[in-house]
């Protein structure tokens, strides 16, 4: 299911998603849906708690990534950001790929410890 929605953007950030549509070759829509994707399913995540998760699902979780592209988007960003050349449409694009980096090392976590407590995985101390 789909719903459509209206955005009022900058001018700014409208510039920036066009240039970033016409680089990718793709329309400013799709650019913006791929980016707000991005930027939110990390966040429609099953509220489910660990102990609830099939085996399955506690494996899988444990070695859970970041997609490639966004774990590429996201070093890009952070070498930006810390030359100082970070642009404040970029600020939005790096919160939102922090959040789910930080969701993802939690929910991998969460897994890890849960595949522990079920004897799944053996405890590493370092």
């Amino acid at each position: 299911m789909q719903t459509q929605v209206t955005l009022t953007l900058s001018s700014q950030l409208y510039r920036s998603a066009t240039r970033l549509a016409a680089g990718a070759k793709r329309p400013v829509r799709t650019v913006l849906t791929d980016v707000l994707s991005t930027a939110l399913d990390a966040w429609d995540t099953p509220e489910a708690p660990p102990e609830t998760w099939s085996d399955e699902q506690v494996l899988g979780l444990c070695g859970a990534q970041m997609s490639a592209r966004q774990s590429e988007r996201l070093s890009e960003l952070l070498d930006l950001q810390q030359a100082g050349r970070l642009t404040s449409d970029e600020k939005p694009e790096l919160w939102a790929l922090m959040r789910v980096y930080e969701l993802g090392q939690l929910r991998k976590a969460e897994a890890l410890a849960e595949a522990v407590r079920r004897g799944l995985r053996t405890p590493k101390n370092t």
